[in-house]
């Protein structure tokens, strides 16, 4: 993946090293009488589901959407008023992968300003990224390294610890810059959800599903979509940047195979729930990621009018 050359986001806050980190949430509570943060609401769901650290949670925003009861969305601009100053831990320069990162999330800036308003004639308004070492205060509760990286629809920022892209090559089978790029561009493509009015509405559908099996099922799509969108990014990136280089797109499609639910739960613990199933299978992640590739336009990512 070509990365030379091309500038850097000003949206990159860096939170490692700093007072932020390691510290309790100062995040707006979920839920009534204060309740359990995004954070401990997923950990304590991934315990009783999973032996050990789930990587089912590459793809986090699922799960902040899940858990985001009792009106959180509203509180957003209360929260958004009252954000403490960046700290840069470190430059870009003496520091590759933030400088990666940082030039990443540029192209998803100047792509998705682009192509949403003639897409979907809406406005994009540009989300920070965190990162972090450890853990951080979100919007959505305490970010944790475990929980991977996950977008908060109520301050609009991506979360990331980076050490998750070593677990990518060393634990998932995953790795390389483009794959690296997908993550970002997942987490990056709930923002789009989130300005295109989705995510509310897949809140409000999981608070009325009829069963968890139903709530995980608009999980699922939900997350398949993000996976188009990233792709509707790829698509439309390299005709700007031209920065795919031979090999990519067959990494972050490994990548998608490896991070598959089916394909984690069996790691896990030795055999697949589907009615589980928050991310998709192997198979569909492949899927959407692809068709977003293939089309470059967002209408093809509608995952919840596809059967």
């Amino acid at each position: 993946m070509e990365t030379d050359g091309y500038r850097q986001s000003d949206n990159v806050e860096d939170r490692r090293g700093s007072s932020f980190a390691g510290g309790s949430s100062g995040g707006v509570g979920m839920g009534t009488g204060g309740g359990l943060g995004i954070g401990a609401i997923i950990v304590i769901f991934l315990i009783a589901h999973f032996t050990g650290i789930d990587p089912r949670v590459l793809m986090g925003g699922a799960e902040a959407i899940n858990n985001m009861r009792n009106g959180g969305q509203v509180q957003q601009n209360a929260y958004q008023q009252d954000q403490p100053a960046p700290t840069q831990a470190n430059t870009n320069e003496a520091d590759p992968m933030k400088r990666f990162v940082s030039i990443v999330l540029a192209q998803t800036e100047d792509v998705w300003t682009k192509i949403l308003p003639e897409q979907e004639n809406v406005q994009y308004t540009r989300p920070r990224l965190v990162l972090f070492s450890g853990s951080t205060p979100s919007g959505c509760g305490q970010a944790q390294t475990a929980m991977g990286p996950f977008y908060c629809p109520i301050d609009r920022k991506v979360y990331l610890d980076m050490s998750f892209f070593n677990d990518m090559k060393q634990r998932y089978g995953g790795g390389g810059d483009f794959a690296y790029a997908y993550v970002i561009a997942h987490e990056v493509g709930h923002h789009v959800q989130n300005l295109l009015g989705i995510l509310p509405k897949v809140q409000q559908m999981q608070e009325n599903a009829p069963s968890e099996a139903v709530a995980n099922g608009y999980s699922v799509k939900l997350e398949l979509m993000a996976d188009c969108l990233a792709g509707v990014w790829a698509n439309n990136a390299n005709q700007q940047f031209k920065l795919l280089d031979p090999g990519d797109v067959e990494k972050a499609l490994a990548t998608a195979q490896a991070i598959g639910d089916d394909r984690l739960q069996q790691q896990a613990r030795g055999y697949v729930v589907p009615d589980s199933f928050t991310h998709g299978s192997a198979a569909q992640r492949q899927q959407w990621l692809t068709t977003g590739l293939k089309t470059g336009q967002v209408d093809s990512c509608n995952t919840f009018k596809q059967q």
